[in-house]
């Protein structure tokens, strides 16, 4: 049983229902923001030059400040383990780890910017429901659909391939030409199947040129093919049930359905205040309900 103290903590840091969590995570944002600015205005030399002491002082100032709210929420959650490596955890040791790391390796300061990544809070925060429901449809239509797109991307490879090679063997035998090797003229069917066009290279031959026109079109028959997949999966992930933004008590993940008595990620069991305020929750009607 963790103490009253931990447990009073733990809702002030990973629940925004209350005027206590809603206001510590505001701050931290702000914090957050400020952080990453500070880190900007020092890569710019004529302001580094004048306020880069001011500037370096921010950046330690913060970044102790990240560090210490880490391990106090490794210190409130049941499983500490669960915490560091999920997602969130991972997220919180970036925010901090980078100024540590410039001591040893110079320029690794300016890692602090994936700060920002943590200002995905603000979905929580601001109670902005529909929001992160958003961000967890996409994540899953993506997780869903990578086999396929797995398939597609080899499927491109080997397209990018066959057509490289097929540009070697017209262009190589040209005065001046750009088509050295096999691998250079992949990257230029990669170029051109994708229709960014650098301009770089291109073909001299006529032959060459058909084949380019072939490049342009193929890829403006199949560059839809990602989208439509995971289009596909992101209808799919949207009909599924609504999610509540409660925090596991354990690991720190948001997203539980309205239902849940059990974490989705780490399977640990949800606190026995929070469950009877999610079967609070009022569910969509659907069959046998009224």
């Amino acid at each position: 049983m963790r103490s009253e103290t931990r447990e009073r903590i733990w809702k002030i840091i990973f629940e925004a229902e209350t005027k206590a969590g809603k206001a510590f995570d505001v701050l931290l944002l702000w914090a957050i923001g400020l952080s990453v600015v500070a880190v900007m205005l020092e890569s710019i030399d004529s302001v580094s030059a004048r306020w880069g002491g001011a500037l370096k002082i921010a950046e330690w100032s913060f970044t102790i400040l990240f560090m210490a709210e880490y391990f106090v929420r490794i210190w409130v959650v049941r499983r500490p383990a669960r915490y560091i490596f999920s997602f969130w955890g991972v997220i919180d040791f970036l925010s901090w780890i980078p100024m540590f790391l410039a001591i040893f390796l110079a320029g690794s300061q300016s890692l602090v910017v994936t700060r920002t990544l943590r200002f995905l809070r603000m979905f929580r925060v601001l109670k902005m429901v529909r929001g992160l429901k958003g961000a967890e449809h996409i994540w899953e239509a993506l997780m869903a659909s990578r086999g396929k797109i797995m398939v597609f991307f080899f499927a491109m490879v080997a397209l990018a391939t066959i057509m490289g090679t097929l540009a070697y063997l017209l262009e190589s035998g040209q005065e001046g030409s750009k088509f050295t090797n096999i691998p250079v003229s992949i990257y230029w069917a990669i170029v051109t199947v994708t229709t960014l066009g650098y301009g770089d290279l291109y073909p001299q031959t006529v032959e060459g040129r058909l084949l380019s026109a072939l490049c342009v079109l193929i890829g403006y028959c199949i560059i839809a093919v990602p989208t439509g997949i995971v289009v596909g999966e992101t209808l799919t992930a949207m009909n599924r049930r609504d999610e509540t933004t409660h925090a596991c008590p354990s690991c720190g993940v948001h997203g539980h359905l309205i239902d849940a008595k059990f974490c989705r990620r780490c399977g640990e069991k949800l606190n026995p205040q929070e469950a009877d305020q999610v079967a609070s929750v009022p569910r969509r009607g659907g069959a046998g309900e009224t």
